[in-house]
């Protein structure tokens, strides 16, 4: 398993290792000492999946707010996403940039974002399944957004996605500029790669 970080400090890329042969491969999709020692302890606490039927499907840009904030661990089980994290840190040197990662089920990658981010996702494949570890427990009062197409952040999003799929949910998120202070910016060390 090789966890690499991106250049957004916190947010990184764990590929794990796929032995194979004829038959196919094995792989260790997670670690707990391995990504402790690259991304520091979190406690997984519940393990969320999504199917998007069409390809194309746009869903995002979510997190939850404070007590009940989430860092997540994404992959694709089956098809291929155009997954997209957006820090939300007030104060950070990267507050309002995008960092984006085509996940397969093939290609095995994960992405690593930790709470402070806003994340979403566009199916690049019809049935596309995301499956994501989170750090805390859905709560719906902590549930948040931000608008998927929002100017100032500016998300170069794939040229099939579609906005026919957007939850009326997804319609209704603010923009960057209306956004409370939810995360401060604290100096997270990037995850060490290895």
């Amino acid at each position: 398993m090789k966890i690499v970080h991106l250049r957004i400090p916190g947010v990184a890329l764990v590929v794990p290792r796929q032995i194979g042969d004829k038959r196919g491969y094995f792989s260790e999709i997670f670690r707990e000492d391995f990504f402790e020692d690259a991304c520091g302890k979190w406690n997984f606490v519940q393990d969320n999946e999504s199917f998007s039927e069409s390809r194309g499907t746009l869903r995002g840009l979510h997190f939850q707010s404070e007590p009940h904030t989430q860092g997540k661990l994404v992959r694709c089980t089956a098809g291929a996403l155009y997954d997209v994290a957006v820090d939300i840190r007030r104060g950070s040197p990267f507050y309002g940039q995008w960092i984006s990662q085509i996940l397969t089920a093939k290609n095995g990658k994960q992405l690593w974002l930790p709470p402070g981010f806003a994340h979403g996702f566009c199916s690049l494949e019809p049935e596309t399944v995301i499956s994501y570890k989170v750090t805390s427990y859905y709560t719906p009062e902590c549930e948040r957004g931000l608008a998927w197409d929002d100017p100032v952040v500016g998300i170069d999003w794939p040229d099939i996605t579609n906005t026919n799929s957007l939850s009326d949910r997804d319609r209704a998120q603010p923009n960057f500029i209306d956004l409370p202070e939810y995360f401060p910016w604290e100096r997270t060390p990037p995850c060490a790669s290895l």
